[in-house]
């Protein structure tokens, strides 16, 4: 009898209509069941055909009388050289959740979990596969990494977030038929550049963000595409319209909620990578709000 640990997926589903299986599972606190699963996978016993003998890795006896050792990657090897038993795999993604029990007691980052699909069948016909999940320290030779997928990894480990909005400030008031000024504070996190690396198979991709733009809606129905971060206003500016990045409200906030506005600054990442001899981009969207009041000049007579 061979345990594997598998996921159960269709295949999986057609390898037990098609040979014995047994389940098997630990003795739990509620009492254990015929299955022990995780999120992702589970642990039950599959007669394989022309696998006898009943511990993983042992001799069989094959239809030529001979045996075959189990080997880590899951292949059957028999004296001839030859596998009863023939696997492929996959970088899964996205990667299974820290605690997973497909990461067999190791965390994200140390090594990777692939997806295996082998040939159950003792002749290696295509018509009997069993998928799994499995962890592996290092990729094995038939694994084959993409790395626009690395590069999605090396944007997942950033942190990129919304604009960190200067002007216009919530607790400002401004005035209608004033020009406004709009700009945002940068910080790698915020507008750039942020980067990142990740590799797997021997192959490393670094992908790089910036905020290629920012596009505030006022709250009033207007929308303002500001290709940069704006420019501080200095009161040496007087009355000017800003050079970069600004709005002229020409109605008050009175009548919205609150009295205020709702203005939304959505920033666009802008993320370029490269490794494995090839390149890309990719974008990400990231949004802040602030409520902003405007009234009209008082007139004292």
């Amino acid at each position: 009898m061979l345990t594997r640990r598998i996921g159960l997926t269709a295949a999986t589903v057609l390898a037990t209509l098609l040979t014995p299986v047994i389940s098997y599972a630990d003795e739990d606190p509620k009492g254990g069941g015929s299955v022990d699963c995780g999120l992702y996978t589970c642990e039950v016993e599959v007669d394989v055909p022309g696998q006898a003998g009943g511990q993983e890795g042992g001799s069989s006896g094959t239809g030529g009388g001979g045996s075959s050792s189990g080997n880590d990657d899951g292949s059957y090897e028999n004296p001839d050289g030859t596998f009863d038993k023939v696997c492929t795999y996959k970088l899964a993604d996205p990667q299974p959740p820290a605690g997973s029990l497909d990461w067999e007691g190791h965390e994200p980052g140390d090594g990777a979990v692939y997806e295996q699909s082998c040939s159950v069948a003792p002749d290696g016909s295509e018509d009997l596969w069993v998928h799994r999940m499995v962890w592996l320290a290092e990729p094995p030779e038939q694994a084959t990494v993409d790395p626009a997928v690395l590069a999605q990894r090396a944007v997942d480990s950033m942190t990129l977030l919304g604009p960190d909005i200067a002007s216009p400030r919530a607790a400002g008031k401004y005035t209608v038929g004033v020009p406004m000024w709009m700009w945002v504070n940068q910080s790698a996190t915020t507008y750039g550049p942020n980067t990142a690396s990740a590799s797997a198979g021997g192959i490393t991709v670094t992908a790089t963000a910036k905020v290629s733009k920012i596009v505030w809606q006022m709250g009033e129905g207007a929308s303002v595409t500001c290709n940069g971060p704006g420019t501080p206003y200095a009161s040496s500016q007087g009355m000017a319209q800003s050079p970069t990045c600004g709005h002229v409200y020409s109605k008050t906030s009175a009548g919205a909620r609150n009295g205020k506005f709702p203005v939304t600054a959505t920033s666009t990442w802008t993320i370029n990578w490269q490794g494995g001899g090839q390149a890309g981009q990719l974008t990400e969207v990231r949004q802040t709000n602030v409520q902003v009041a405007v009234g009209e000049v008082q007139v004292v007579s």
